[in-house]
């Protein structure tokens, strides 16, 4: 991947963009503000965003869409209000998936109805604490029908770090 600082504000506008349509208006700002970097693919397109060390968003090949990195998932929490693509979990499962593993069904107390199969999601606790980040195998309706089966598929977790701060 290439990174470079051509075109940044086209690139700003268009990644903040694509963030409004995903997520609604409002997100692309508050997910990617000034300061970000982009690396770019050999065909010049954006592959990820980040801000200093921390990815925020890779943005997939296959259709454009945003794929969330826990620093972006935590940006993302802040301004979208509860139950806005989130999945609730019980507390006794939430450390096992902070640590990255995948979100059951049986294990899901509530989740945004709004939530179709193949959404970026958000993996929380009942007081709302970020535990991960992932895509949905269900819709929100469907997540808490099933009482079986992978509900989100996690990418990243935010390990033990979040239970610290408690």
């Amino acid at each position: 991947m290439v990174s470079t600082e051509y075109s940044r504000d086209s690139s700003l506008r268009r990644i903040r963009t694509i963030a409004d349509f995903q997520f609604g208006a409002g997100s692309g700002e508050a997910l990617f503000p000034e300061g970000c970097t982009f690396e770019f693919s050999t065909t010049g397109r954006i592959r990820q965003v980040r801000l200093g060390n921390e990815r925020l968003v890779t943005v997939r090949a296959q259709d454009g869409r945003l794929t969330l990195g826990i620093a972006g998932a935590a940006r993302l929490a802040a301004v979208l209000a509860p139950p806005t693509y989130r999945v609730t979990v019980r507390e006794d499962v939430a450390a096992f998936i902070a640590d990255g593993k995948n979100a059951m069904a049986k294990h899901v107390v509530a989740a945004d109805e709004g939530i179709r199969a193949g959404d970026e999601v958000l993996v929380v606790t009942g007081d709302d604490m970020l535990l991960a980040t992932g895509a949905a195998l269900l819709s929100g309706r469907e997540i808490l029908a099933f009482n079986y089966g992978v509900a989100v598929k996690v990418r990243q977790g935010r390990g033990s770090e979040c239970f610290q701060a408690r």
